[in-house]
């Protein structure tokens, strides 16, 4: 794995670190000025990586992708974590770099955790300061106790080789490597000693779910207008709203799916009248979550001219709740029973029973 370190004039990728680096500045505290970096810091890092690593500097629209990419990934719940000193002038000074991820454990890391080295880098002004190994060592403490990672890497130049070499690592300059015992209670292993996953990883054990939007509509007498479904004769009478798109926003989706299925222009602003939720079944592997927002009362001049999608629904009805109850599967009626009723009262409703196959 090769670390973006700052170059030599040799035209390859290598660090500009004193092998002796001297102690000076140092803060009032006698410490070094070293700070974690926040999202905010990605532009800051990837310009230094810019001008003071690459053989040629990035453009700035490639600064700005590489920062928009960064940012996220320096919260909390991201694979990054990155130190810096800052300058007089708020840029910054020096900052290192290191990227998470996972490997098969060994018994050297058992918890299957690893840290590429990927940016260290020092502002020519502030060089010969100790910033450098500053940063870098913060940057291997902090992965190493808070992170858990016990297996590290990175490329480095031949004249930050000594440095490397003195703070633990081995191996040749163009991979260089470390491995850190865990401490007893992260080697354990016991159930309550959670491990850090990457994000793309952790996603995949977290819940999925499906969301739709729905409007609920009645005429001037309040009596709820509902559309017949050519496709689920499971649910043959349906609110108007669907299944929402990528991108979209549930007050978003409702409004488009209310266009697509009647003709319909709603413009708000949204009342939301019930949240919907429904674990997974035989019918569908996802759970599922609803939002039904209040679409108002509409005219018998705006009802005819209702619009169908053929390919979804082929009539409209506005009827009383009790006549409606004789056309719907209980479950179905019960949800529409409490959207009518948060409409009534003016009091949000949660309906938590929508799952799948469970009639």
């Amino acid at each position: 794995m090769n670390a973006d370190t700052a170059p030599t004039g040799t035209g390859t990728d290598t660090a500009i670190l004193p092998a002796v680096a001297t102690a000076e500045p140092q803060a009032a505290t006698g410490r070094f000025p070293v700070r974690a970096a926040a999202p905010a810091d990605a532009e800051g890092i990837i310009r230094m990586r810019s001008e003071h690593v690459l053989s040629a500097p990035l453009s700035e629209e490639w600064i700005r992708r590489c920062a928009d990419e960064l940012a996220p990934r320096l919260t909390p719940a991201g694979d990054a974590r990155a130190f810096v000193v800052d300058a007089p002038d708020g840029t910054v000074a020096a900052c290192a770099l290191g990227l998470i991820h996972a490997v098969l454990p060994a018994p050297a890391y058992p918890r299957g955790l690893a840290a590429r080295v990927h940016v260290v880098a020092t502002h020519p002004d502030f060089r010969r300061r100790g910033y450098a190994r500053a940063v870098v060592s913060t940057l291997l403490d902090h992965l190493a106790d808070v992170e858990h990672v016990t297996l590290f890497e990175l490329h480095a130049g031949v004249e930050a080789e000594p440095l490397y070499r003195e703070l633990g690592f081995t191996g040749s300059p163009a991979l260089m490597r470390m491995t850190r015992p865990a401490a007893p209670a992260a080697a354990s292993g016991t159930a309550d000693s959670p491990a850090w996953l990457p994000p793309e990883q952790y996603a995949e054990t977290v819940l999925k779910a499906t969301a739709f939007a729905c409007l609920y509509f009645t005429d001037e007498d309040d009596r709820p207008l509902q559309l017949h479904s050519v496709y689920s004769p499971a649910h043959p009478w349906q609110l108007v709203g669907g299944t929402m798109d990528k991108g979209e926003r549930p007050w978003e989706t409702a409004v488009r799916e209310c266009r697509e299925e009647t003709g319909l222009t709603v413009s708000g602003p949204p009342r939301l009248l019930a949240t919907v939720y429904g674990l997974p079944g035989a019918e569908w592997p996802y759970s599922t979550i609803g939002m039904v927002f209040d679409g108002g009362r509409l005219t018998a001049a705006q009802i005819r001219g209702i619009a169908l999608n053929p390919q979804e629904h082929d009539e409209v009805r506005v009827l009383s709740l009790a006549e409606w109850k004789a056309l719907m599967p209980p479950r179905d009626f019960t949800r529409l029973g409490a959207v009518e009723e948060a409409r009534r009262t003016g009091e949000a409703a949660y309906f938590g029973a929508w799952d799948w196959g469970n009639d």
